[in-house]
């Protein structure tokens, strides 16, 4: 009985892929596969083989390589559009199947900003709950800034939400690192919230998140924030809540209300019932006219003393117009 109630666990378990696209992309792809994360398929897809071939996933794909020959867009994002249009029959097949597609990218340059458009069409027209996992360039690099907005108008038709990271919010965050830290506490930040959604679904965990309850939150579409806080010792619900309420990695318009928040919490073996509870509602005070409010938790042996809150805030608006 056992053995068949597993097979069926497995076969109702949705399917997740994670497809980087262009460097900063990869990048975050490698970072995934350092830190290892249980339920997904990792892809990295890039039109320049030399960065490719130093990232590690469980599938590194070279697009483009009639238009491209292997050595990038330069920084051209129709260049990078046409790459993945050539490739699409490979991407195709990579996500057929799937049921969450993260599409993570670096926007402004050439093969993330022009590509990511077109891999979320591939996956929309496959039926997959399809989230765009992004990062903006500063507010200084202004032509950058410009491809960025325009690629993220094209994700909003056809994906069920567009989570942005913006890089000058990220000096608040980061700003005192050097620069190859800060670019991976970047890297980092996105990881976590692909893996912790993730790994909340697929996983066994105290309180599951299920496929269900993620397209219920996301079914507004539309552009999404998030914010992580992590912190230890007394007191330490209310100062992770306060951390992750505090530093959103998103300027939203003002008077946004999110559609939904989906909040993720983990914490190790000494993690309470009402530890749990008390982070729902602080959470829930945050944001009194939203109600869709979808929580998981799970049990991290490595976070003993420890409790990290991660929320999406999802459809609270476009602030790049």
């Amino acid at each position: 009985m056992k053995a068949e109630l597993a097979d069926i666990m497995k076969a109702v378990r949705p399917s997740v892929a994670v497809i980087g696209l262009g460097g900063a992309g990869c990048n975050i792809i490698t970072y995934l596969a350092d830190k290892g994360i249980a339920g997904a398929r990792i892809i990295a897809a890039n039109s320049d083989i030399s960065h490719l071939v130093l990232q590690r996933a469980d599938k590194l794909m070279l697009i483009g390589k009639e238009r491209g020959k292997g050595k990038g867009c330069g920084g051209f994002p129709e260049i990078g559009a046409e790459c993945a249009r050539e490739s699409a029959d490979e991407i195709r097949k990579e996500l057929e199947g799937i049921n969450i597609v993260f599409v993570v990218a670096g926007l402004g340059g050439g093969t993330g900003t022009g590509s990511a458009p077109v891999v979320a069409e591939i996956s929309n027209s496959l039926g997959a709950l399809t989230i765009a996992c992004l990062t903006m360039p500063f507010e200084i690099e202004y032509l950058r800034r410009e491809n960025a907005k325009k690629a993220i108008r094209a994700l909003e038709e056809t994906c069920d939400s567009v989570v942005l990271v913006d890089n000058t919010k990220l000096r608040k965050v980061a700003g005192n690192l050097p620069l190859k830290t800060a670019f991976a506490v970047a890297n980092g930040l996105i990881g976590a919230l692909i893996k912790g959604i993730t790994e909340t679904i697929t996983v066994p965990s105290l309180m599951n998140l299920d496929f269900a309850d993620l397209k219920a939150v996301l079914e507004e579409g539309g552009v999404s924030s998030f914010s992580i806080g992590d912190a230890e010792g007394p007191d330490r619900v209310e100062k992770a809540v306060a951390r992750a309420v505090s530093a959103p990695l998103l300027d939203i318009p003002e008077n946004s209300t999110p559609h939904g928040l989906l909040i993720s919490i983990t914490g190790g073996q000494d993690m309470t019932l009402d530890e749990v509870a008390k982070v729902g509602e602080l959470m829930a005070q945050h944001v009194p006219n939203t109600r869709k409010i979808i929580w998981g938790a799970r049990v991290d042996e490595t976070m003993t003393g420890r409790i990290r809150v991660m929320a999406l805030f999802a459809s609270v608006g476009n602030p790049f117009g």
